[in-house]
């Protein structure tokens, strides 16, 4: 199992950054993955790591299809892949109704056509080999009949460049199995996996591959207090188990009652959907937590960096500043 690194970037300087992903890229982690939501974009921390590492590999973790056409992300990703001499992995995602439509001013749709159509745009873009000619639902290439297709005017590295889909829903993780190199799911718990990864295999079956990678973002902490540790995850977990909204799916919430969680999911939701938000975090359990994230003590890390190992997970990228965690889990990883 490979180790990388997620740095959950929300505008620090770059000055207490880089320390950690230079150190990662000496001790062999193998990616770094920067973050997507409605502030730091996902691309500009990545070409300065470019020009500052040599070996990691530069992952988009993710970046949201309603903030660029299919043409900008090949040209990104295109120049990213130049800049780094072939180290980009190319994650995206659809993100949720609430970003896609009150900040980007799109209409969320279905998500999976959507991707199913980026994804084959870009793959025709990154290619440079041909002018991109595009008929589907939400794209078409060219858009009017005056104009005529383009090819892309660069010399690239790779003309294909590995593409992960971000998702936690049956149906996207079906898709990643079907047309991507990678899947990204949004969280992830080694024991039971099966149900995780049973629509990723469909997907599989139906590409008539038999595996794909997975690289999980998760989050990591050694300390001696693991109730704190909780604590501090426990917000996040809410915020994405609870929500309700009229008309839209919450996969979260779908997913943590398919793992077992059914009845604290319910708490949860019920918890938020009164706005007793601090009744909502106290009720997401101990065992998901445990299960998801690698938190507490050196030797506690190591054992569930052991059972991570034993599962199909292919990359476990961490959200940490710990330099010390990254060396406890690659050693524990090798």
């Amino acid at each position: 199992m490979r180790v990388g690194l997620a740095l959950g970037y929300h505008g620090e300087p770059i000055s207490e950054l880089l320390p950690l992903v230079e150190h990662a890229d000496r001790i062999g982690v193998d990616s770094v993955w920067s973050v997507e939501e409605y502030g730091a974009d996902g691309v500009t921390i990545l070409a300065y790591l470019a020009a500052r590492t040599e070996h990691i590999k530069l992952g988009t973790g993710i970046l949201q299809l309603a903030g660029r056409t299919p043409a900008n992300t090949a040209m990104t990703a295109l120049t990213l892949d130049i800049l780094s001499a072939g180290r980009l992995l190319l994650g995206l995602g659809v993100s949720v109704p609430w970003i896609v439509e009150g900040w980007h001013g799109q209409e969320f749709g279905k998500p999976v056509t959507r991707m199913r159509e980026y994804v084959e745009i870009l793959r025709k873009a990154i290619a440079c080999d041909e002018r991109v000619a595009f008929e589907g639902e939400y794209y078409r290439l060219p858009a009017t009949e005056r104009s005529r297709p383009v090819k892309a005017l660069l010399d690239p590295v790779r003309t294909t460049i590995p593409t992960y889909i971000a998702g936690i829903g049956p149906g996207m993780t079906r898709l990643a199995g079907e047309v991507a190199d990678g899947w990204l799911p949004g969280f992830y718990s080694p024991e039971r996996e099966k149900v995780m990864t049973a629509p990723l295999d469909e997907g599989l079956r139906a590409s008539g591959r038999s595996a794909i990678d997975i690289t999980v973002i998760t989050h990591g902490a050694i300390t001696e207090d693991v109730a704190k540790a909780r604590d501090d995850l426990r917000p996040l977990y809410a915020a994405f188990i609870g929500p309700d909204l009229p008309g839209v799916r919450n996969t979260y919430y779908e997913l943590a009652c398919a793992l077992g969680f059914e009845k604290e999911a319910h708490v949860i939701r019920e918890h938020h959907r009164e706005k007793r938000r601090a009744e909502a975090v106290a009720a997401v359990p101990d065992q998901l937590l445990d299960e998801v994230a690698l938190l507490g003590p050196a030797e506690r890390v190591r054992d569930r960096v052991a059972a991570w190992r034993e599962s199909r997970v292919t990359t476990l990228a961490l959200i940490t500043r710990d330099k010390a965690l990254l060396d406890v889990v690659c050693e524990a990883a090798a």
